[in-house]
């Protein structure tokens, strides 16, 4: 199906599939089946890379969800105020919170620590980076 003004064709998932199966057939090379379907040779290599890996979908796909655990962070050790005059009580220095820390685990040992103002984009686009997207 071609769309939009750059007329560019938009292969659905059972499409790609369907040609990927098609290009693991005995006798059959990668170049003619590229040629039947009129696609690029890199395409089609690209597409049944991403087959393998389990990423042939692209948008198609639904969203991986990530088990997420928070645990508080414990608290420092508030030091007192000294005061200069002995009849003044010493009052506790306001102890500056880390509120909203999340940490995120991504296997194999990493961890990516973030706060509540990390940008929503940027963290998607450096969570794709270091999953290999």
């Amino acid at each position: 199906m071609l769309e939009g003004a750059e007329r560019r064709r938009r292969w659905s998932f059972e499409d790609k599939a369907r040609i990927v199966e098609a290009s693991y057939e005995a006798e059959v090379s990668v170049c003619s089946v590229a040629r039947r379907h009129g696609i690029a040779q890199g395409l089609l290599f690209t597409w049944r890379r991403q087959a393998r890996e389990g990423r042939l979908g692209g948008d198609e796909q639904a969203p991986v969800f990530v088990p997420v655990a928070t645990t508080p962070e414990p608290s420092p050790a508030v030091p007192a105020l000294q005061s200069k005059d002995p009849g003044v009580q010493a009052l506790p220095r306001r102890a500056r919170r880390k509120t909203g820390v999340m940490a995120i685990d991504l296997g194999d040992g990493r961890r990516l620590t973030v706060d509540r103002n990390v940008d929503a984009a940027a963290l998607r686009r450096v969570l794709d980076a270091l999953e290999g997207r």
